[in-house]
């Protein structure tokens, strides 16, 4: 059942708009990578039910030369060997910090994350985090729905 977006979001608020847009293309252009910055999109997304995102980082991993099978695993990146060592200890803290306010990321999560992340890259992965489930927040929230035909740049 698809539900008729609620307001034409991406016409009003300019200001934050924009800002918005530019806070994701700091993250993409971080030390992280794009391929994993996508990755982290497409898990939060999946996590927070955000059809929008979920097709629009899918595709650009696809554009990237991601095999999709792998891309169809990452909802079940832990048993899946498609993943390298930082891939899920990014995974990982990705779903702790998504997870807030209903479960703090542990000690645990974060040794596993500091294993493979300079203090700086777990800045980044943490913007990367946020910005992404802020826009599956005004997606969700707004019903936008997936384009049948993606906008050119999309």
């Amino acid at each position: 059942m698809t539900q008729a977006a609620r307001i034409p979001f991406f016409q009003l608020a300019p200001a934050n708009l924009q800002a918005m847009i530019a806070l994701s293309a700091s993250v993409k252009k971080s030390s992280l990578g794009a391929r994993l910055v996508e990755l982290i999109n497409l898990r939060v997304s999946q996590l927070n039910g955000c059809g929008v995102c979920i097709d629009m980082h899918w595709r650009d991993l696809i554009k990237q030369g991601a095999e999709p099978r792998h891309l169809n695993a990452v909802a079940g990146w832990r048993e899946a060997p498609f993943f390298s060592a930082l891939e899920r200890a990014a995974l990982n803290w990705a779903e702790a910090v998504n997870a807030l306010p209903h479960r703090q990321p542990s000690d645990a999560d974060f040794g596993e994350l500091k294993e493979h992340f300079t203090d700086n890259e777990i800045a980044e992965l943490s913007y990367a985090i946020a910005v992404i489930r802020g826009w599956n927040a005004i997606n969700a929230s707004l019903h936008n729905q997936i384009p049948e035909v993606p906008a050119p740049g999309f």
